[in-house]
């Protein structure tokens, strides 16, 4: 498979450079030369643009920020990809722009799956990911190879559209948890328990987390709203959009927790 990849990001860049050290014939495209240059040791070509890199792949991962620079990449893509080719959508978007983009790719006989993942760029590197995918089986078999250099685990949750809103109830659950973390250590140290003695014993305890992990290590919320907390209000305002009640717990804990970083919804 000839795989094409759009968006080089902190994220992005170690999946791609996974899937090239992997073997794939891989073409890749940035806005920023910078970008590109960790791959010029590389067998990875470079194209002039998006239209050309699907022009000479059967897959094309995206994976730049948000809802509009997927729909301008995807349309992009559309108009070059050769039938029954592949787009994925490796963003963390609302499902109904990757369902809307599966449904006008399907009038160019191309399929639509979405991607998202999980883990940050040091799982990319070791091959780590947790992977989330959406779209239909037959399709996202062929893909699983290339999500498996970069992955593990690589979950097909359903048709397109799963995968997104399964990213989205984990980021909601992890924002959650901040706040109940934070409160935590709040109440230890106003009860005479230092806030990293009470880490050490909560890590091994049945109370443990990975948010408690990530605000015992930062010291406090203002760390972690300083390179997380957009993102995490994107990710919690978009999954409020898809429920009908916002009487949730989860959606309650994380609304408090987007409060305390000064980022409320």
């Amino acid at each position: 498979m000839r795989v094409g990849f759009v968006g080089l990001g902190s994220q992005g860049g170690p999946m791609a450079r996974r899937i090239v050290d992997a073997g794939f014939a891989t073409t890749l495209w940035a806005r920023r030369a910078a970008t590109l240059e960790p791959f010029a040791d590389t067998a990875a070509t470079v194209a002039g643009s998006v239209e050309e890199l699907a022009a000479g792949s059967d897959l094309v991962c995206v994976c730049v920020v948000d809802d509009a620079g997927v729909e301008e990449v995807v349309r992009q893509v559309l108009t070059a990809l050769p039938p029954g080719g592949v787009v994925a959508v490796h963003s963390t978007v609302h499902p109904d722009t990757c369902r809307r983009l599966a449904e006008d790719a399907a009038l160019w006989n191309v399929s639509v799956i979405d991607a998202p993942v999980s883990g940050g760029a040091p799982a990319a590197t070791a091959g780590r990911l947790l992977v989330m995918v959406g779209g239909e089986e037959t399709t996202v078999a062929r893909c699983r190879p290339v999500f498996a250099t970069f992955g593990d685990p690589v979950v097909h949750l359903g048709a397109v559209g799963a995968g997104q809103v399964a990213k989205l109830l984990n980021n909601v659950l992890f924002t959650a948890n901040l706040a109940t973390a934070a409160g935590t250590f709040a109440l230890g140290d106003a009860l005479g328990v230092a806030p990293e003695r009470l880490a050490e014993v909560i890590g091994h305890g049945s109370g443990n987390s990975f948010a408690l992990g990530r605000v015992a290590d930062a010291g406090s919320l203002d760390r972690i709203a300083a390179h997380a907390g957009a993102l995490l209000c994107k990710d919690v305002g978009l999954i409020a959009t898809l429920t009908p009640t916002t009487d949730n717990a989860a959606l309650t804990a994380a609304d408090a927790a987007l409060a305390l970083m000064h980022h409320p919804r």
